[in-house]
């Protein structure tokens, strides 16, 4: 099947056409620029830029894919949660006009699916060539989002632990403002951290480090951060960017390797998929293999930079997974955004 996926659920306007893994067209639209001024995103430019592109984005992604025309498109997946509310509602409203206009089946997609999936994306040619290999530990960790998976089979999941307040990208973002860096900081860390070599000089508290679950909790930490910062002068705090960037972010990454590593000893399963936005970390894709290494098993990241984050492609995975099961929704007026969907909530079918 030939599928047309939407993704509007944060700042991306998103769209592929897919087959199978295979990705045909990938063309998004980023507002990053956008929001920079506003230190984060805002709801109501997310959702006009969305409205002002999704259409443009379509035409381009159909353009450049073999299928040229949506008379030759066999279904439409679209994000319906979870994320940012108003956003969301651009991208189902789009698909669902799409699935009446040239009678399609609608696929509804849970977005934190796709970043399961999204190690296991393909381009045009079939590469890279990974096999399923189940059961996994799932590591998702974006600015929304940080749990830890159990990915028994082709959606079937477990999810073991996730954050009880901000996430780790988010985390990493507020520490960046912190230090006086606008948006989104987590790279800006990641480039101060490697210019002292990732030393951790302050070494700030790893959170639940030492509980019994795989949940997270990242507002103490952010707490602690700011602390510091704010009893150092101006000239200190200048004169050691480097090393707080580092510390902050080594108690981060610590924290979710700790975790995972835990689950993996716990389940007795060796393999690990990571997938976000704060999965293009180096920092953290080292100390991942490093740590997956000792124990005989294998990590798999998503094998393109843009899989990371918010994308269409991903979802037009997971939407030809779910074709080939006939998980079709049956009332398009049933499938409404959900901003707090769990993965573990069933799509509409």
């Amino acid at each position: 099947m030939k599928i047309l996926a939407i993704d509007t659920s944060c700042d991306e306007t998103s769209v592929a056409v897919v087959s199978g893994r295979r990705v045909f067209s990938h063309v998004e639209y980023s507002q990053i620029a956008m929001h920079e001024k506003w230190g984060g995103i805002v709801p109501s430019i997310a959702k006009r830029a969305h409205e002002e592109r999704i259409d443009w984005v379509i035409d381009e992604t159909l353009k450049h894919s073999k299928v040229k025309t949506l008379k030759n498109i066999d279904a439409v997946a679209v994000t319906y949660g979870p994320g940012l509310a108003i956003a969301l509602e651009v991208g189902l409203k789009k698909a669902k006009e799409i699935s009446n206009k040239y009678t399609l089946p609608l696929i509804g997609i849970n977005h934190m699916e796709g970043h399961l999936y999204s190690p296991f994306v393909q381009n045009s040619k079939g590469n890279p060539k990974r096999k399923f290999s189940f059961p996994y530990i799932g590591l998702l960790v974006s600015g929304g989002h940080t749990e830890i998976i159990l990915f028994k089979d082709n959606l079937s999941y477990e999810v073991l632990g996730k954050t009880r307040d901000d996430a780790a990208g988010e985390a990493l973002d507020k520490a960046a403002r912190i230090l006086g860096f606008g948006y989104p900081g987590g790279p800006i860390l990641e480039h101060l951290a490697k210019d002292v070599g990732n030393i951790d000089t302050y070494h700030f508290p790893q959170p639940m480090i030492r509980s019994e679950n795989f949940e997270f909790s990242f507002s103490g930490l952010k707490t602690s951060f700011l602390y510091k910062v704010r009893a150092m002068s101006e000239n200190k705090k200048n004169n050691n960017l480097g090393y707080l960037a580092s510390s902050f972010q080594e108690a981060i990454f610590q924290t979710v390797i700790k975790k995972t590593q835990k689950a993996m000893r716990q389940t007795g399963v060796k393999n690990v998929l990571v997938g976000g936005g704060v999965a293009v970390n180096n920092r953290l894709r080292y100390l991942m293999r490093k740590t997956v290494r000792e124990t005989s098993g294998f990590v798999l990241f998503p094998s393109y930079k843009y899989l990371n984050f918010d994308n269409a492609a991903m979802i037009g995975v997971v939407g030809a997974i779910r074709a080939e099961r006939n998980l079709f929704v049956k009332n398009l007026e049933e499938l409404d955004r959900k901003p707090r969907l769990s993965l573990l909530q069933s799509t509409i079918k």
